[in-house]
Parts: structure tokens; C-alpha cells; sequence
């Protein structure tokens, strides 16, 4: 499995940083590692906003409906959201939880329905 590793650059890491392991569905075996804090609080968000059933929402629909959904203080004034949406959602789609469409464009997204969610 491939790490992606950033040596030298930027500052020196936090050591009380929480840091979470994330993937791609674009890029099997590669990783790297995120802000937990963040991460967290956009897969709360993700989740939130998207509907069970397709035809789900497009990439713009997902970024803005996730906004009104984060703390203010992980992203001021919606600080890099679209980045860490994209980050969120590559992952969770790779880890089965979310679901592309893969009819028409633009590409739309909805999540994964698992027999655990349903009532009745």
C-alpha cells in the first residue's frame, strides 16, 4: 500500500494533531493522512446531506448543502469545505459508504443504503 508523505513540507507537526488514515476510489492503495477533527466533522456533514436514493446530489449541490453543516470553528467562513467535501467523499466512497452514479452527467452521489439502515 502506498503512503503519500509531505517531508519538509510546511511546518512541523503537531504531536497533539489527531490524525486519520483517508483513501481514494480513484487511486486504490493510496492514502494519506488528515486532520481528524476535520475529517470527522465533514462525514457527520456528508452524511447529513445526502439522500439514501439516487438520483442523489451533484458535486456543486454536495459543497454547498455540507456548509451550513460544519462548526464555524474548523471552517471559518467556510474555509476550504469544497477541499475536505472531495477529501470526505472520495474516501467514504471508497470505504462503500457513499455511492456514484454512473448514469448521465454531471456525476451525482447518494449514500449507501446498508441492511443495518432500513426500518422495518
Amino acid at each position: 500500500m502506498t503512503t503519500h508523505s509531505r517531508k519538509g513540507a510546511g511546518p512541523p507537526a503537531n504531536p497533539a494533531r489527531v490524525m486519520v488514515m483517508v483513501e481514494n476510489v480513484n487511486v486504490p492503495g493510496f492514502t494519506h493522512r488528515v486532520d481528524a477533527a476535520k475529517y470527522d466533522a465533514m462525514r457527520r456533514a456528508l452524511l447529513l446531506v445526502l439522500p439514501e436514493h439516487a438520483p442523489g446530489l451533484t458535486q456543486a449541490e454536495m459543497f454547498a448543502a455540507v456548509r451550513e453543516h460544519l462548526p464555524e470553528a474548523l471552517f471559518p467562513g467556510g474555509a476550504r469545505a469544497a477541499w475536505w467535501a472531495k477529501t470526505v467523499q472520495l474516501d467514504l466512497e471508497a470505504k462503500g459508504l457513499v455511492t456514484r452514479s454512473r448514469q448521465g452527467k454531471p456525476l451525482r452521489w447518494s449514500r449507501r443504503m446498508h441492511t443495518s439502515d432500513r426500518q422495518g
